[in-house]
């Protein structure tokens, strides 16, 4: 793990075309990376560029660095392990205008987009994400494949296990621990701790059977 910094130098491979890879590719734009520096991997898109940005499938791919565009936490897995045997490493990205705590540790294969706020103490776990207007509070820990939607807050003393997602505008209250796999609904608030494999919604937050 490393502390935020810029993108180190040579080609970037962002997976994953869609939304999230388009605000990706446009944090890295921000950071002052050249399209020239930058590829698409896609399976589906036919198009040859996006924003002068060459599209590439999977299957050609064969050296650089990576980063996994895309929020659900088992294609991450999926996809980041397609790009590691082909001899990728990841590397993480971080928009010029997110706001990061001078001691903030970030894993490989991160993103924080633009006006994400991350407190000091806070751990990032590799591949984890931190999308726009979301917040982290101080001395949080995000493990691997965490996905922090647009507009959650993550309070402090927070501990947010393995592929947890927290939907837009949702809370964790301080302190709290959400187990593996938990995926918190849209506006919901989590007021106590919470177990493994639960999808939760409403305020306070409570487990339902469909997402």
């Amino acid at each position: 793990m490393n502390t935020p910094s810029a993108v180190s130098a040579g080609l970037i491979h962002i997976v994953g075309a869609g939304g999230l890879g388009r605000e990706t590719l446009d944090a890295l734009f921000a950071s002052g990376r050249k399209p020239d520096d930058l590829v698409l991997v896609d399976d589906h898109l036919r198009d040859a560029e996006l924003h002068g940005v060459r599209v590439l499938r999977p299957d050609v791919v064969t050296w650089g660095q990576y980063v996994v565009a895309v929020g659900d936490p088992a294609v991450r897995h999926t996809l980041g392990e397609r790009m590691q045997q082909r001899g990728l490493t990841a590397t993480s990205v971080v928009h010029p205008r997110a706001t990061l705590a001078h001691d903030v540790v970030i894993g490989s294969g991160c993103i924080v987009l633009a006006n994400a706020f991350v407190s000091t103490g806070t751990r990032l776990g590799p591949h984890s994400q931190v999308q726009y207007n979301a917040t982290v509070g101080h001395d949080t820990a995000l493990q691997e494949y965490v996905t922090v939607l647009p507009g959650a807050n993550i309070a402090g003393n927070v501990s947010l296990q393995r592929d947890v997602t927290v939907g837009s505008n949702a809370c964790v209250l301080p302190g709290l621990v959400v187990g593996a796999g938990t995926f918190v609904g849209a506006g919901a608030v989590v007021t106590k701790n919470q177990p493994a494999d639960r999808v939760l919604v409403g305020i306070p937050a409570r487990p339902t059977t469909t997402r």
